[in-house]
């Protein structure tokens, strides 16, 4: 593995939940910036060390599939103050396991917030109360008056997680090529009123997988180049975005939850069956799905301004994501079977020929253009970089590195939201490991080169209003 990137030195132990292609590819990382040995680091996943990698590493794995009964009996023994617990799994409550690590005393970092089994799928529950909007409502409403004790940081992966360093730092970049005076942002009403100066009026996290295998998606399989489950899960929440106030437009199928921040809205259908207009340097113009994340809500929220009360700006923000070819082809398949999961499932790795994964945050309204900062990591650089990666799997790892030595930097700073952690020590441990990073403008906006071959009800005046690039 190259030797880069920030290191700090981390005397506890670490104990690591899931081991599947993000577990596989943080662990090496792990040992080496934490200064681990392997005995101090234990991995807890349901299928054991099916690859190997654990052993070949040198790490205890503890075959056991955590769940509302048992998690504490198994973690327990693990943990102690000081100590650190990584939660890469599905299904494993994210707020159960802050709640036994703040009882501890130990760390944790997680790159979703997840409820236990069975939530996602349950038709028996509202729509609301199966968004990210309403668990992380759940998670703040835990967190009230727990500003201090053992920091634990939610959502840290690489989206959500580094795209919320990435928007701070595609501000302050917008702001310096216009020549903007700005003091450094010291709050979240600091960032909300930079957004709010430079006109952004709509961000969107637009990511384009290009990565492909000489093995073609057989029929009957679901291919991934990262979790098959976590992606299915997010996919049948419903689509969710933060709502910003200049939008004039409310979609047909839309809701607002009635409770907590208001900062966003869902649709009734699901994630993978919605499809955005959204645009990255290297792939152009492109329709990605509107897949549910928590980045979607926290970074509009953040920076929601408010006047008297009044809510004065806010942007639209969602995820508009086009995984590899072989996912959309899995994608499509599944939708024709109802949503019902293929049996067979695949995560591409050692077989990938060739691809990248375009990665970043585009900003929109500034009159300079659109702009999108972010990473673009090839397979090719994500193998020299490090083992049992892919290119989705290491922008991943960057982020959860970037968050873990944020953690072992603030170590008493409760729980908290990639947003509110800074920036500058999550780009500086993670850019080592995200290829080129880059910011490029572009005129690009939803209505640029539409056909003319049928007509559409489109605001003219206004490009950036989301029912007119919407595509249902």
């Amino acid at each position: 593995m190259t030797k880069r990137g920030a290191q700090v030195h981390f005397k506890g132990r670490l104990v690591l939940i899931g081991f599947g292609v993000v577990g596989q590819a943080v662990a090496p990382f792990l040992l080496r910036h934490l200064g681990l040995k392997p005995d101090r680091l234990k991995v807890v996943n349901p299928s054991g060390d099916r690859t190997g990698i654990a052993a070949e590493l040198g790490i205890e794995v503890i075959a056991a599939a955590l769940d509302e009964g048992n998690h504490i009996a198994v973690l327990e023994p693990l943990l102690g103050k000081g100590d650190f617990l990584l939660n890469l799994s599905v299904d494993v409550s994210s707020l159960a396991l802050i709640k036994l690590c703040r009882r501890l005393g130990a760390f944790y970092l997680d790159t979703c917030n997840e409820p236990w089994g069975g939530r996602y799928d349950d038709p028996s529950l509202p729509l609301s109360r199966r968004s990210n909007y309403g668990l992380r409502e759940e998670m703040l409403a835990f967190r009230l008056d727990k500003r201090t004790g053992p920091t634990a940081v939610v959502t840290q992966g690489a989206n959500p997680g580094l795209v919320s360093a990435l928007v701070k730092q595609a501000l302050l970049n917008i702001a310096a090529d216009l020549h903007v005076q700005v003091e450094p942002p010291e709050s979240y009403e600091d960032w909300a009123a930079l957004a709010w100066k430079l006109e952004i009026k709509v961000i969107h996290i637009a990511e384009r997988d290009t990565q492909i295998s000489r093995q073609r998606k057989a029929r009957g399989e679901f291919v991934n180049t990262w979790s098959v489950d976590g992606f299915v899960n997010e996919g049948l929440q419903p689509a969710e975005l933060g709502w910003g106030v200049h939008e004039r437009h409310w979609p047909t199928d839309a809701s607002r939850h009635g409770f907590g921040c208001d900062a966003a809205i869902y649709l009734r259908q699901p994630g993978i069956g919605t499809r955005v207009r959204s645009w990255t340097p290297m792939e152009g113009p492109y329709h990605g799905f509107l897949v549910s994340h928590a980045e979607s809500i926290s970074i509009a929220d953040h920076l929601t301004l408010r006047k008297d009360g009044e809510v004065v700006y806010r942007p639209t923000v969602h995820y508009a994501y086009h995984p590899c070819d072989d996912a959309v082809l899995s994608l499509h398949e599944m939708a024709g079977k109802n949503w019902q999961l293929q049996h067979s499932k695949r995560i591409m790795r050692e077989e990938i020929s060739e691809g990248m994964d375009e990665l970043g945050v585009l900003l929109m309204g500034n009159p300079k253009g659109v702009y999108w900062f972010g990473s673009r990591m090839t397979i090719e650089q994500a193998r020299e970089l490090a083992p049992h990666n892919n290119a989705t799997s290491l922008q991943v790892v960057a982020g959860v590195l970037g968050g873990m030595v944020w953690v072992l930097r603030n170590p008493d700073a409760g729980l908290v939201e990639p947003d509110e952690i800074d920036h500058q020590t999550v780009l500086e441990v993670a850019l080592p490991y995200l290829g080129e990073v880059t910011g490029v403008y572009g005129d690009w906006t939803p209505l640029k080169d539409r056909s003319d071959l049928f007509d559409e009800d489109m605001d003219r005046e206004d490009p950036w209003q989301f029912l007119n690039f919407r595509v249902s």
